[in-house]
């Protein structure tokens, strides 16, 4: 592994570490959204270890009990962990402040993500720049709601 990419992993741990921190500290009360844009807690089952995973992530688009994820990984040239997680697993939980959802995750189809994209780039401009960053297509993932159990 790289330097460039073990200091991305690093840092993006550790920035995940302080926002839940966050969140706990304040009782809740802060960190579940960054500006206009909703936060979430992603609950994955990790695919070699089968523990359960969470990530901190923001859904830039939600509508209809569904969530859309990001997995940018700041323009990284690697998919994030979360995202190869909920490949191999894709029966997942959402945390939204106090209320966590069993989901279904999935990748965006072609036309999803083009219909999509405009919406999350204009939440976030920093998603076009970390596309550009990447020969990677930055991959969307819809989360939707399925029965508990």
């Amino acid at each position: 592994m790289s330097f460039r990419n073990r200091m991305t992993d690093v840092a993006m741990k550790s920035l995940n570490a302080s926002h839940r921190a966050l969140v706990a500290v304040s009782g809740g009360r802060v960190g579940w959204s960054i500006g206009s844009v909703t936060v979430v807690e992603l609950h994955t089952v990790g695919r070699t270890t089968g523990k359960r995973r969470a990530t901190m992530l923001n859904s830039p688009v939600h509508d209809h009990g569904r969530y859309c994820l990001v997995a940018s990984k700041g323009g990284d040239d690697r998919h994030p962990q979360w995202y190869l997680n909920l490949l191999a697993n894709p029966d997942v939980e959402l945390s939204v402040r106090d209320k966590t959802m069993p989901m279904r995750a999935r990748r965006a189809t072609a036309e999803e993500r083009a219909e999509l994209w405009p919406a999350i780039v204009k939440s976030y401009h920093g998603y076009a720049e970390y596309q550009k960053k990447t020969t990677r297509e930055i991959p969307v993932v819809i989360c939707e709601p399925r029965e508990a159990g």
